[in-house]
């Protein structure tokens, strides 16, 4: 595919495994507010969105007191729980070597996606960061991928946006990017197939095969 020379990439779930850290972040939060009143397949919506949309919805007068007792465990817990995604940094490294324009654009803070990419080793790759506290609408408005586009100097059309929920689907497709869905999300394959993205990746390999990359160095 070689009019693609953009890729922009989720975080959580995508890239580096946090699905554990976030659904015990959220455990231990609610919990504290609500003992005994959720389980671990009741947070399973709740990943994806901010932290604040998500604890509105549960109680307004203390959503900013729960959003800090949730970021207090999750940094603290955050190099013991968060792994890696078998293949990703291989084929993250083979796609800088190639020359693709990446970025990451998540809905976390930039600190904490620093803290993460750092993690996993995969810090060096990406040159440009669109966190939650650099746009006022997160995915799945169009801002964040189009100030990840505009900071890369790219093009929607050039660009596929890479995700584990729908969320990262639909925010591609409404700045008018392609999209790539990953066959890992917690949330699983169907789930995502719903929101039609252009592909689905079974390994983060797979994308040097759509974009023929790196054929040799794998």
């Amino acid at each position: 595919m070689k009019n693609i020379t953009t890729l922009l990439f989720d975080l959580d779930g995508t890239l580096i495994n946090t699905n554990e850290l976030i659904v015990e972040s959220f455990l231990h939060t609610l919990n504290h507010y609500y003992p005994g009143q959720y389980k671990r397949e009741d947070v399973y919506p709740f990943m994806g969105p901010p932290l604040i949309e998500t604890f509105e919805q549960i109680d307004k007068e203390r959503t900013m007191e729960m959003v800090a007792h949730y970021r207090e465990f999750n940094l603290g817990q955050h190099d013991t729980l968060v792994t890696e995604f078998q293949g990703v940094y291989e084929a993250i490294r083979i796609l800088h070597e190639n020359n693709y324009k990446m970025a990451i654009v998540s809905t976390k803070i930039r600190d904490t996606i620093i803290r993460g990419l750092k993690l996993a080793q995969l810090d060096p790759f990406f040159d440009v960061i669109i966190g939650l506290d650099d746009v006022e609408n997160p995915k799945p408005h169009p801002e964040p991928v189009e100030k990840a586009l505009a900071a890369l100097g790219s093009k929607p059309e050039e660009a596929i946006m890479v995700g584990d929920n729908y969320h990262d689907i639909e925010g591609g497709q409404n700045a008018g990017t392609m999209t790539a869905g990953v066959a890992w999300s917690l949330k699983g394959r169907d789930f995502l197939n719903e929101y039609n993205p252009d592909f689905m990746l079974e390994s983060m390999a797979d994308l040097l095969e759509i974009l023929k990359v790196g054929a040799e160095n794998k």
